[in-house]
């Protein structure tokens, strides 16, 4: 595929304005939280009121997931995220004003953070909703990529400015800065128009939840990657970003960690360069060999942890778990209703983030009990046989894309 070819997502109108919208907020969302965290360090010194924080975010984003499903799915996606991207602006606008009027308390910080979740949660499902609305059935996965390619590459630079910022002129600029690309967000997103949606019954937000886990449950390959990413994730969250940062304190280095985090960082977005010109036929059996490739980093991690042969390892994990990322989005798009989409995204998310934070608790006891290295080398080991259990499924293995002129010529 030539690349023209992979941009023509952007000549379609209601792409290009969800596009930029998208690209301004993951502008500031990817300097938020450098700068939240110093700007609740500065006023409390407290690594265990960051916490408080952090999680007072995460806990409404988790209860409300579903609800923000339900809603996604119910209501015009464009106005949901409108309504939720201004929403956002107001939220860290709040934060940052209180930060640098020198007002703040960790009580409002903490209430305020708890709403900016609880928006979030609304925010996420229609997001993932509405790509298939505003993008040709075709380049589905050219529009995919060109979205991973941005948040690649802002999740590079955003610390680093966010940290330049923070540094000299303060971390409420730097709130304010991200509640600005809210805003700005939400008012290009003011011109985009999807249409109605018929409502044949009226709303019941536990039917509607019963209609999602119905679509859920009955999609096999569905509920069976999210389960087996229920494991995955608790390794990814406990044994690599737990262990592999205290295990590199004492080995390689603060130093030589980030040169780690910033190859894989590097390999998601080369692959995203391939994936806007390379067709994948089977995403769930690309994606999850793809995935396969995480092992070595963990193995090699717990067995001989060496800068180079770790950058190298972990670069082509990165660009596996971009093969997965963009598999999960076409497989999701292209086969589950439209008008069930959000809904089976939030079931998606709900077990992508309830398992995080188990991880998180579960392998610091792990580590200190029988040792960083060997804890490591079972969880590379697990982390791949979960895998191959994913793909014993069938309906993993064998789902493909949608044949778009196929479907078009049934349709005529």
């Amino acid at each position: 595929m030539r690349l023209p070819d992979a941009l023509t997502p952007l000549r379609e109108p209601r792409f290009a304005r969800f596009y930029a919208a998208r690209v301004t907020s993951m502008a500031g969302s990817t300097m938020a939280p450098v700068a939240l965290a110093f700007a609740v360090l500065d006023l409390t010194d407290s690594a265990s009121a960051l916490g408080l924080v952090l999680a007072a975010r995460t806990i409404p984003l988790v209860l409300f997931l579903l609800f923000g499903g339900v809603v996604s799915d119910r209501f015009s996606r464009s106005t949901v995220l409108r309504t939720a991207n201004l929403l956002s602006a107001a939220t860290q606008g709040l934060v940052a004003y209180l930060v640098i009027s020198g007002q703040a308390e960790l009580w409002m910080l903490i209430c305020i953070e708890a709403a900016n979740g609880t928006v979030s949660a609304f925010t996420m499902p229609a997001m993932e909703g509405i790509i298939p609305q505003v993008t040709p059935r075709a380049y589905l996965q050219q529009a995919n990529a060109l979205l991973s390619f941005s948040r690649a590459g802002l999740t590079i630079i955003g610390p680093t400015v966010a940290a330049l910022l923070v540094a000299g002129a303060g971390a409420g600029w730097a709130l304010a800065l991200d509640a600005l690309s809210w805003l700005v967000a939400g008012l290009l997103l003011m011109r985009l128009t999807l249409p109605a949606r018929p409502r044949s019954e009226e709303p019941n937000m536990f039917r509607e939840l019963r209609e999602g886990w119905t679509v859920f449950s009955g999609t096999t390959w569905l509920w069976v990657v999210v389960a087996g990413f229920g494991v995955m994730n608790a390794i990814h969250a406990g044994a690599w970003f737990t262990l592999g940062p205290a295990l590199a304190r004492e080995s390689f280095g603060v130093r030589g960690w980030g040169f780690v985090l910033s190859a894989e960082s590097v390999g998601l977005l080369m692959m995203t360069l391939v994936m806007l010109r390379v067709r994948i036929t089977r995403p769930l059996l690309s994606g999850m060999l793809g995935m396969a490739t995480f092992a070595a980093p963990l193995l090699m991690l717990g067995l001989d942890p060496h800068v180079l042969p770790l950058v190298a390892v972990t670069f082509l994990a990165g660009a596996g778990t971009e093969v997965f990322g963009i598999g999960w989005s076409l497989a999701m798009q292209e086969h589950i209703d439209e008008s069930a989409l959000s809904r089976a995204y939030s079931y998606d998310m709900l077990g992508s983030f309830v398992a995080m934070p188990i991880g998180q608790m579960l392998y610091g006891p792990l580590g200190e009990a029988f040792g960083y290295r060997p804890v490591l080398v079972v969880s590379g080991c697990v982390y791949l046989a979960v895998v191959g259990l994913v793909l014993s499924s069938r309906s993993v293995r064998n789902l493909r894309r949608v044949d778009v002129a196929a479907e078009d010529a049934v349709s005529a």
